[in-house]
């Protein structure tokens, strides 16, 4: 069964692009990734450079993996 959906907001620099998508395909279930409407597989570093890295992203998986949760940190949206 799936777990609990969880969501984290981000900002992503072209620049972080590389190891945000390496931190992804990490994990051993599915992550999204989108901006509005438009939703990418978080493990296509292709799908990733598509969004619009000016704003404020969503991360979006069912599941936990400690390293993936601890990369997110450094790239959470302050409130």
């Amino acid at each position: 069964m799936f777990g609990e959906l969880i969501r984290k907001h981000i900002t992503l620099s072209p620049n972080q692009v590389n190891d945000f998508v390496k931190a992804a395909t990490k994990c051993d279930f599915d992550v999204d990734i989108y901006y509005n409407r438009y939703v990418v597989d978080a493990k296509s570093i292709l799908g990733v450079f598509g969004l619009d890295l000016t704003k404020p992203l969503t991360v979006e998986y069912r599941g936990y993996d400690q390293g993936f949760e601890q990369y997110l940190k450094g790239l959470a949206v302050q409130a």
